[in-house]
Order: structure tokens, then C-alpha cells, then sequence
């Protein structure tokens, strides 16, 4: 299993998915991390002109629109091969975006990468969808 969390620094894990610049994916096998790797993540740096004029055009929220759906795509690429996704905050669009790409997304309030994957592993990772913008 592969797990990816978004995140600045390679320990902790971003409050925001869209800004944060790599993921950190870690594989697990029977039930401990064996590896890690960090992989670049698309983000709002690399879209900045199309990011702010899709905000507030659909009435689901930020990020239903069909161009930020097309972003969040491209986002998904480099963790095709996950199952899980973590993060600290992320918009409702890119949430729904990577469920359909077969991916569970996962709010946490956990901040360290490790902490949450063992957590999530041992199914006490609480998915905080309140905090979904």
C-alpha cells in the first residue's frame, strides 16, 4: 500500500493542498512504512493565472469548476498509484476530484507524516471533511 501526504518540509503534513510544493508517499507493508519518497505536486504556483478567476463561480464551492476539476487531474498524476491521500486542509472540488481518481482522501488534524500513516493503519485516523473549504 502507498500512502501520500502533501507536505513543505517532508515531515509534516501541509495545511493546504493546493500550495503545498511535493508529496511524501510511503509504502507500507504489513502494517510498517518500509520506504519513502518525496514526488512534486502541481500546485497553485504552477497555475496561478487560471486559480483565482475560477474562485466562487459554482454554487458546490471552490474547485467544482471544470478547470480546477482538470487541475486536480493533473494533481492526482503523481500519486496515481496510491490508495490514500493526507492532508490538513484541502478544497471540496479537489477532495471529490480524488476520490474519483480512486484515491481516499483524508483531512487530518495530524500533523507528522508518520503519526497520521500509523494512525490511518491502525483505523483510528478521524477524516475531518468539516474542514473542506
Amino acid at each position: 500500500m502507498k500512502i501520500a501526504a502533501v507536505s513543505e518540509d517532508g515531515v509534516t503534513i501541509s495545511q493546504h493542498f493546493g500550495r503545498a510544493p511535493f508529496y511524501v508517499v510511503v509504502t507500507v507493508k504489513d502494517g510498517k512504512i518500509v520506504s519513502s519518497e518525496k514526488r512534486d505536486k502541481m500546485g497553485h504556483n504552477q497555475f496561478a493565472g487560471e486559480h483565482e478567476e475560477a474562485h466562487g463561480q459554482d454554487p458546490r464551492g471552490h474547485g467544482f469548476d471544470p478547470a480546477a476539476q482538470n487541475r486536480h487531474v493533473r494533481m492526482a498524476a503523481a500519486i496515481a498509484d496510491c490508495q490514500v491521500l493526507l492532508a490538513r486542509g484541502m478544497g471540496a472540488g479537489a477532495y471529490q476530484s480524488m476520490e474519483q481518481a480512486g484515491i481516499r482522501p483524508m483531512v487530518t488534524d495530524v500533523a507528522n507524516i508518520d503519526e497520521a500513516v500509523q494512525a490511518y493503519l491502525a483505523g483510528s485516523l478521524q477524516d475531518h471533511v468539516e474542514k473542506l473549504h
